[in-house]
């Protein structure tokens, strides 16, 4: 067997090593097993507006550039699964629906005209490097008179019925809007974050309004239209509603999840759910409960846009969190954006990328090299393998449809460490430096 290691430190990025192999296990050692478990469907993003204008203003040959490493396969990032947001998200340029004319029961009005300003152009201009890119959408809020109070941020969808078939037929024209725009939506999650009064564009679910909304309305709807699009219930990103979230709280009873998916008439309508941020905490227990069932990490925490190392060692271990737990894949939130990340209405993220709205310059940043570790290296069909060992702690390990095994892995301690790894009874010798991400492809 032949093995590499790729290593990147805050000095060095993706430097390349040949390993050699020896007959004794070190203290620091991790034994690879050969065990199957989930099978891994890939790497993604997010689409969002303020993306889309951070890469209109980029030099045309770096946003080619970009878009081959995010998308081209073989090239970067090989990215598979993205989601899209339905209206806008809270990195639009500016806060819309699909359809804003009161009382509208019929969508008479409706129209994805603004997504062809934005959205549509950059997710077409992925799909030219990878027509097989799989797509879920997501809605942060829905349009503002189908709300209690009509506005975009915060607030809950109304009860009754003429407005819940009217938002179960709104999800159905936007998937057949971008059906006919060559974009077709595999998975729809019905809320981003229903957990969450936000004061960007947000509505509040509970777990019993989402279940009621499943059964009676979204599934039959889906049903009766024949659409090819599975229902995923997500994205969860804590495991409490608001309501209960007081200083004496000592459960983490999911509530979101469980009532919905242990209701049979709303569970057969639900393929998957997307855990995200807090969510994390309890997706061990629904895969546990439920692992009939699809699971994806559906935004990566993102930061504050300072873009640091230290952060990005947190998110490295994010990534082996949730393959750790059952999810099928991982999205990041904006690969790119402008230097400073700066969102509409004032919130500084983490990119992977980023460019400098006046001079152009593109600066990639350390998530860039958290995601390439894990992205460029595991393939779609690939399963996650069982692993044991000292440094387990760290690492994970997978195996490529072609049985080329890749084991990822970070040492963020503030020394470096010799290791042994053991693949299918062969062990290798490397080093890992002081806080760096390491990737060993063994073919």
């Amino acid at each position: 067997m032949k093995a590499t290691q790729y290593e990147t430190t805050q000095q060095e990025k993706l430097v390349t090593k040949q390993l050699a192999t020896t007959t004794a296990v070190n203290h620091n050692h991790l034994n690879v097993g050969t065990t199957q478990q989930q099978e891994i469907w890939g790497f993604g993003q997010t689409f969002n507006e303020l993306g889309a204008v951070a890469l209109q203003g980029a030099p045309t040959q770096a946003r080619d550039e970009i878009m081959d490493d995010l998308f081209k396969p073989g090239v970067g990032m090989n990215y598979s699964i993205c989601r899209i947001p339905v209206g806008a998200s809270d990195y639009a340029v500016s806060w819309y629906s699909a359809d804003e004319t009161p009382a509208d029961y019929d969508l008479v009005d409706f129209s994805i005209e603004r997504d062809k300003k934005y959205l549509l152009p950059y997710i077409k201009d992925a799909l030219k490097r990878n027509a097989d890119l799989k797509f879920s959408a997501s809605p942060w809020s829905p349009p503002t008179w189908m709300k209690t109070k009509p506005v975009y941020n915060y607030g809950v969808l109304k009860h009754d019925a003429k407005t819940q078939q009217a938002y179960a037929n709104y999800f159905a024209k936007f998937i057949r809007a971008y059906d006919a725009e060559g974009v077709h939506i595999s998975e729809l999650y019905v809320q981003n974050e229903p957990q969450r009064n936000q004061k960007f564009p947000s509505c509040y679910w509970t777990g019993e309004e989402l279940r009621d909304f499943i059964k009676n309305y979204l599934g039959p709807t889906f049903a009766k239209l024949g659409l090819k699009t599975d229902i995923w219930l997500g994205t969860i990103n804590s495991p409490l509603e608001d309501t209960e979230m007081t200083a004496d709280t000592t459960t983490d009873y999911p509530v979101i999840t469980e009532t919905v998916l242990s209701d049979p008439e709303a569970y057969q309508y639900i393929k998957g759910v997307t855990y995200q941020w807090a969510g994390k905490s309890v997706l061990q227990r629904t895969v546990q409960s439920f692992p009939e069932l699809n699971y994806l990490q559906s935004e990566s925490e993102c930061g504050n846009g300072q873009n640091t190392w230290t952060y990005a060692e947190y998110v490295f271990n994010l990534y082996r969190h949730y393959f750790n737990n059952g999810v099928n894949g991982y999205l990041y939130w904006n690969s790119v954006l402008n230097a400073g990340g700066e969102s509409s209405w004032g919130w500084q993220q983490n990119s992977l990328i980023s460019i400098d709205a006046e001079s152009g310059a593109i600066t990639y940043n350390p998530e860039y090299y958290v995601m390439k570790h894990y992205a460029h290296f595991v393939k779609p069909g690939a399963h996650m393998l069982t692993y044991d060992g000292h440094l387990s702690g760290e690492s994970i390990a997978f195996e490529n449809p072609d049985g080329q095994v890749v084991v990822v892995m970070s040492n963020s301690m503030n020394s470096g460490r010799d290791i042994t790894l053991e693949v299918k009874g062969e062990i290798f010798t490397a080093a890992v430096q002081a806080h760096s991400f390491n990737t060993f492809v063994i073919e």
